[in-house]
Order: structure tokens, then sequence, then C-alpha cells
């Protein structure tokens, strides 16, 4: 039985939301669409996701005997049927793993690579960078797909159905069509200038040449035809077969509109790229945090050493009973610390020698965190720490260096079950549709992710690890995160889509969640701040426009308005096998929160 319940929510004063706790989600089609809640309580396993039918398809494995992993894999493959702008067989991203049996988290990698032909000039063009809007909509920025590997690494390790199985729910998806929402109206329409300089994309995304109406039912058959494909051949279809072949074409020769006159760069994707790669197997990233293990993605994506950090610098702090201001004021100047940091020292470590364990340790945080104080505000950008040697209070190590520009676009899904395994998986094709670039016949949009590269040195006299490499993989800050208990329980479970944002949106939820005692959907739908090392924090319009706003600028903090950031997901767990997941009341048009039942 579907009961809601109404609550004013808050956050520093400032109202962010009416939610309802909904029951499980019906047979998802285009006809029968999902109605969205965001917070769910219930048995048998849970999904929170950005799209009702995306959240209905893991449901649908779950209640078919199918574990989080397998659950995790169809919500991941629906989303790349309903937010194509954001995810995808043409991206990658990262996975996090709790196996209930053992109570130990594992990580899969699946980030996208470099053509093994690529040099840290890549985006150089007459020995200056290229325009990041020119870098972006073209084969450069194409970088060797992860997702599919992903999806079969992790049901490879962990999972209790096939590939084929797990991706019916998308091909029916695809086949029969979803109903077009605000939000993806929106997303087409501001990428419709660009989508026109490629005819395979117009075609898909812009039917009849126009923009996809409100309520119509959008169909993608070229992308069930790709799933069926995958289904029957696996993903060495894409790495070693037609589809992968269908992909190099793509990237190395831009199918553009002859009379558009937009020049498309030419990629340098090979067979021999999707040949070579592999999906890693990674340990987590570990800190200690109020007594409990904060685990989350471990190098190449910086989320969480920097995320990790952060709550370091934090636990000196008892956020639980400092004011909203101190709070506030103490989350950023945290942020602006770890993302110092990051830029310095973080990179692919394959190719990077990344203090992972000194980030993470309490006396680096120590020496950083001593920066703080509650009357001034650091400046930006701020020098990085060197944590392989701490030494004394602020002691730092290179000159400043600004963090370098992300695409905000990219979904995160959240997945429970009845064993009690949970998932945390963020998946992204970069900014909000990718390259703008969709593979002919195949039905999806080709990333942009290698934009995620510094272009050139940020600071010409300090080491840069994130310049593009042959093969090599570029930071993310992608925080898929699973913190567990004493015991080795799972306590909850978040993650969040957003750039670099993503980092201080992960961390915001979790200290609203355990310091400030909010529940989880609150700590979801509260008003941002994003500090990320930069001049001024970027504040949501329920922040911005608050009294709060003129108490830290009395401090010294500079701030601009940002309309939105993130939208984050998660699943906690509730005593008795019951699980409650959660999604956002309003960001992207609201998430959706389901459990297979509401009651017992």
């Amino acid at each position: 039985m579907r009961r809601s319940v109404g609550r004013n929510l808050s956050l520093c004063g400032v109202a962010v939301a009416m939610v309802a706790v909904g029951a499980a989600a019906p047979p998802s089609s285009a006809s029968s669409t999902p109605r969205k809640v965001p917070v769910a309580v219930g048995y048998g396993g849970a999904v929170a996701s950005v799209d009702a039918d995306a959240s209905a398809a893991g449901i649908e494995v779950l209640r078919n005997g199918g574990n989080a992993v397998d659950a995790a894999v169809a919500t991941a493959a629906a989303l790349g049927v309903t937010e194509p702008y954001s995810s995808g067989v043409g991206g990658g991203g990262y996975f996090v793993y709790y196996n209930a049996k053992s109570r130990k988290v594992h990580t899969i990698d699946g980030r996208e690579t470099a053509p093994l032909t690529a040099g840290s000039d890549l985006f150089l063009e007459n020995g200056k960078p290229l325009a990041f809007n020119d870098a972006v909509t073209s084969g450069l920025s194409v970088g060797t797909p992860g997702t599919p590997a992903t999806w079969q690494s992790a049901l490879d390790a962990w999972g209790s159905k096939r590939l084929g199985t797990v991706l019916k729910p998308a091909e029916r998806l695809a086949r029969d069509g979803f109903t077009v929402d605000d939000t993806f109206r929106s997303q087409t329409a501001s990428n419709e200038a660009r989508f026109r300089n490629f005819p395979d994309t117009a075609d898909l995304f812009l039917p009849g040449g126009q923009l996809p109406v409100v309520g119509s039912t959008f169909k993608n058959p070229d992308l069930a035809r790709t799933y069926q494909e995958l289904a029957r051949k696996g993903i060495g279809a894409l790495y070693r077969g037609d589809l992968g072949a269908d992909v190099v074409k793509t990237v190395n020769k831009p199918p553009v509109d002859p009379g558009s006159g937009y020049l498309a760069r030419p990629g340098k994707l090979s067979t021999k790229d999707l040949k070579a790669y592999a999906a890693k197997y990674r340990a987590p990233s570990k800190t200690s945090y109020r007594g409990l293990g904060v685990y989350s993605m471990a190098p190449s994506s910086s989320g969480g050493t920097t995320v990790g950090e952060a709550l370091n610098i934090l636990e000196k702090t008892n956020l639980s009973k400092a004011s909203d201001v101190r709070y506030l004021h103490r989350f950023i100047e945290a942020s602006r610390i770890a993302f110092a940091d990051r830029g310095r020292w973080v990179g692919d470590p394959a190719f990077e020698d990344v203090p992972t364990k000194q980030l993470l340790s309490q006396r680096f945080a120590d020496s950083r965190g001593c920066l703080i104080k509650d009357d001034a505000v650091l400046t930006s950008p701020l020098a990085p720490g060197d944590p392989r040697h701490p030494g004394t209070c602020g002691k730092a190590g290179d000159k400043a260096a600004p963090t370098t520009y992300e695409g905000e676009n990219t979904t995160h899904l959240t997945a429970a079950d009845k064993w009690g395994n949970v998932v945390s998986y963020t998946l992204t094709i970069e900014s909000t549709g990718g390259s703008g670039i969709t593979v002919p016949g195949r039905g999806f949009l080709l990333n942009n992710e290698l934009t995620d590269f510094s272009f050139a040195p940020a600071s010409p006299d300090v080491h840069d690890p994130n310049l593009p490499g042959p093969g090599k993989r570029p930071r993310s800050s992608i925080s898929p995160t699973i913190v567990l208990d004493k015991a080795g329980r799972p306590v909850v479970a978040v993650g969040s889509p957003g750039g670099a944002t993503i980092i201080t949106t992960v961390l915001q939820t979790l200290t609203g969640f355990l310091d400030r005692h909010l529940p989880l959907v609150d700590a979801i739908a509260a008003p941002r701040a994003s500090q990320r090392n930069a001049a001024k924090t970027e504040l949501e319009p329920g922040l911005y426009d608050s009294g709060l706003r003129a108490k830290l600028e009395a401090i010294g903090h500079s701030f601009t308005a940002n309309p939105e950031i993130g939208a984050a997901t998660g699943v906690q767990r509730l005593p008795g096998g019951k699980w409650l997941a959660a999604a956002e009341t309003v960001r992207r048009g609201g998430g959706s929160a389901m459990v297979v039942q509401p009651g017992k």
C-alpha cells in the first residue's frame, strides 16, 4: 500500500522539500511510467537513481532473484536509454561494491583511457591549448569506452545473472520508448545547436528536426539493437568486434553535416586501443570518520582521497553542535584545502606516483586543517601541502594551481539487495551530451572524457599529474561512497553527478547525514555549497538567498550563485533487513527511490 508522509524539511533554516514514502515500482513502459518518489522504505532490496524507468529496471531484476550488482547494471543500462546525455555504452565510470558475506568493499575503475598514441600535447594546436568547446565537440575528446567492461567485470566478480539477462529491461525500454520530461527536453535544447552539426545525432535526438515534446514517447531502436548485440555476443562486440569498428570509424572521422561548416577535429582511437582496454579492480580508498569506515574510489579518481582528506580535517570539529555558520565555514575551508592538494598530487596511478595513503593520513589532515580559523578565510588558490612530509602547520609544497574544469553532467545510482549487498555506482559521458557525436546506427553518444585532462600544465613551475598520456586515464572527481559501522555493516551509500562538484556534494551529504543528523533524503535535498580552491564559493539559491550568506561574507567569504549543484542518490540500511532509498526532491526534476516490497 502506498502511503504519503508530508514533512517540512530544512537545513540552516532554509525549507527544501516535501517528500513521500513510496511503494515499489510498477512494470516500466512508456504508457505506464512509474511515479517519481524521492524516498522509499521497505524490504527485499532498494534502488535509487535520477529516473523512474531506470530504478524500475533495477527493481525488476531484484524481484527476479538478482542481487545488487545485477540490479545496478540493469539500472545503468536503462539510464543509458533515458539519460543518454549523461551515460551510456560510449562512456565510463566507477563502481563500488559491498559484499555482505565478507563484509568487504571492492571497486572497479571503468574510466575511459586516452589512445595509445596520445601525448601530453593532445589538446595543443600550434603550441597553444584548444578552446575548450572546440575540444569537447570533436573526436579528440573521445576516450576508449569503459562502461561495458565495467558491467561485465562486476557481473563476473559478484553478479548472479548474465549480461544478456540484466540488459533486457533497458532493451525493452529503448524499443518501446519512455516519456519525455522537462529535464530531457531542456538538456536537448541546450545541445541543439551542436547536435545539428551531426546528422546522426540530430536524427535521433531532434525527431523531425524539432526538440522532443514533453509528454511524448521517445524511442531508440538503434540502441535496442546495440543492447541485443551485447547480449548475444558479449562485450567483445565493442572491444574486438563490429561495434568497436564503428566507434573507431566515428571517432577518427566524425560524421559532420557538410553544410554546417563545423570543424570537428578527428580523434586518434584505434582497434588496438579497444583491444587493450581493461576495467581495473582496485582497492578502495579508506578513511575513518567518527568511528565509521568511509570507502570510496582511489585514483584514477580523486573522489576518495579528496572527500577523505576533507573528512579527516573536519573530524577535529564537533559539527553536530556547530552553528549553521560555523558548520558551513568549516565545510568550505576543508573543501578548499583538499582541492588544493588534489590538484597537485592525484592522477592515474599507472603514470603518477600518487601518495594515496599519505593524503588520507590524519597527520597530514592535521597539518592542513590547522590553517582554518573561525574568523578568517583562506586565500584561493591555496598552495598544496606535501603529504609525504606533513611537517608543521601550514607548510606548503608547490605553488598554488587552480582547479581545472570538468563537465558537470554524469549520473549516479545506488542499489541494495535482500542479502545486504550494496552498490554505489557513478557513470558518465562527461559533459551534457558528451562529445555530441552519435555512432551511426548504434543509438548512443560518445564521451568527451579526455577533456578532463589538463590541456597544458595548470602552473608552468609545478608538475601536473593530469596531463594526457598514452593509455592514461584522466583524473576524475567521481566519488561513489559506502560507509560501514564498526562491525563492517553498511550504514549508508551515496554518490552524485556534477563534475568537480561531486566531491563537495558527497562531502556535504555525508556530513549532513552523519553529523547534522538529517534524514538521508533531507541531507540530499539540502541547499549546497561548493568550494574547489577558487576565489569564490558556489551557492545554490537556498543558501545564496538566505541570511547565512551575509554572515559568511562578514567572515570574508565570496560567493557566486549556481542554480543547481549535483543530483545525489543514496541507500541506508535500517534494522530488520529494511532499506531506505533516497533521491533528489527537486534537482533534475526529482529522482526516483524504490524498494522491492514497501511492507513486510
